[in-house]
């Protein structure tokens, strides 16, 4: 009798915790980056990618237990469709670069915590943090994505997204004045 309710007292315990784990405890990202191939996965608020390598992002993949979609901008392709937790955005084995991102949770993750992210750009360095769904990178520039932080949040919580910009796509066949 007394084992049952002790092994009962154990589960309920390990349950409630696991219950009040954060999300960021389950979330990794991994990319796949010119000439080094996949990168070991990082989490929460690591730096997924290169800097000062000179070196494009080319993929990405995100591992969560709960609802994520995201979709990479890639060179010569444009906006792919969204892609969901597990799944590859951007391309591989195709030499082409991912420019900007887009990354936002889905079902009752998306209730409970927002996502910020920023992109590391070729000749630009770190632009400012994104937001549920908002592009991070460029589009139309011909500047590679060399890096990604991405941060969850409980919702509600303060985040400083600083004063840069997230996203900058060039109009093309703009009209002149």
């Amino acid at each position: 009798m007394i084992r049952k309710t002790f092994a009962a007292l154990i589960c309920a315990v390990i349950f409630f915790a696991a219950s009040a784990a954060s999300a960021n405890e389950y979330i990794t990202f991994q990319a796949n980056v010119e000439g080094l191939g996949w990168l070991q996965a990082v989490g929460d608020g690591e730096t997924i990618g290169t800097t000062g390598q000179g070196r494009r992002l080319e993929a990405l993949i995100i591992n969560f237990n709960g609802g994520i979609k995201y979709s990479a901008h890639v060179q010569n392709v444009g906006w792919q469709n969204w892609v969901y937790a597990g799944d590859t955005a951007g391309t591989v084995g195709q030499n082409l670069r991912m420019e900007a991102i887009r990354i936002q949770f889905v079902g009752r993750t998306e209730q409970y915590y927002d996502i910020y992210y920023r992109a590391h750009v070729q000749n630009v360095g770190w632009l400012g943090w994104a937001k549920n769904g908002e592009p991070a990178g460029t589009a139309g520039a011909s500047l590679r994505m060399e890096a990604l932080q991405v941060r969850l949040v409980e919702k509600g919580a303060q985040f400083d997204r600083g004063d840069k910009p997230a996203f900058a796509q060039k109009i093309v066949n703009a009209p002149t004045v």
